[in-house]
């Protein structure tokens, strides 16, 4: 069992809730962080915040194309969103390169290929000292960089 924050706007809330209901029946923990600011790099903060913090395990975001809400998640330090769109860059988002934060865009991805891609990203793990593991470093090391 995962620790989830998730949060979202107005207009993808019946899918953050979709989600929601999902993920409960996956087992894992799911604390909501709202739907109603219209500024979703709002919610997104909030949640990358609370990811990087360690507070939760990993966090689902939603916006319109889940593009704003991976932008506006990746500028928190410690919080690592992809765009999860497909099956295989979902999976790898996980095993090659260790995001914290899945984003997801309720205009552009039905409801069933939501939880099809939830389930995928929340089963799937990293494990250090694979292929990818240098780049993961050089990420690390340049963000710590910028924020000290």
């Amino acid at each position: 069992m995962k620790k989830v924050a998730i949060g979202c706007d107005p207009n993808a809330a019946g899918l953050k809730n979709i989600i929601m209901d999902h993920l409960a029946e996956l087992g894992h923990e799911c604390e909501d962080f709202g739907s109603e600011d219209t500024v979703y790099a709002n919610v997104a903060i909030e949640v990358a915040e609370a990811v990087a913090a360690g507070k939760y395990d990993r966090g689902i975001l939603v916006c319109g194309t889940g593009i704003g809400v991976c932008l506006a998640a990746n500028k928190v330090p410690g919080a690592y969103a992809a765009l999860c769109s497909d099956a295989y860059s979902t999976e790898r988002s996980i095993k090659s390169n260790n995001v914290n934060i899945m984003t997801i865009g309720s205009q552009v991805t039905g409801s069933e290929l939501a939880k099809t891609l939830v389930t995928i990203w929340m089963a799937a793990e990293y494990t250090p000292g694979g292929r990818s593991e240098p780049k993961i470093q050089r990420i690390y090391e340049y963000a710590k960089q910028q924020h000290t």
